[in-house]
């Protein structure tokens, strides 16, 4: 990828996983101005979604169907895969990922 404004269809991927090393879950969204959000969700039954060849090819076919001009990448697992207020209740962690309850996901953009 190259670095520096490309177009103003932006498009973010972010990791997440039960810790900071296995990503079970990919999540991109397509921004562009004066349009609805547009958002996917692949996940991993087993192993690392970035390992896997099939999921890593629908989510580049995802981006080439939206026209995706820029991207934000996170470096690397961003965060628990399960979703507050549909996982678990809204305002509390998510008991299945201790990891995230001690640990800070904003770090990995410090390393």
């Amino acid at each position: 990828m190259r670095k520096g404004p490309r177009g103003d269809r932006v498009v973010t991927v972010a990791f997440y996983g039960p810790d900071n090393r296995h990503a079970t879950k990919v999540v991109a969204a397509v921004n562009q101005p004066g349009e609805s959000l547009q958002l996917n969700k692949w996940f991993a039954e087993d192993g690392d979604v970035r390992d896997s060849d099939s999921i890593m090819q629908a989510v580049a076919d995802y981006l080439d169907k939206h026209g995706a001009e820029a991207f934000v990448v996170t470096p690397g697992v961003y965060g628990c895969p399960h979703e507050e207020g549909i996982d678990y209740p809204e305002g509390k962690v998510c008991l299945k990922c201790s990891y995230w309850i001690e640990h800070d996901r904003e770090a990995i953009f410090d390393a």
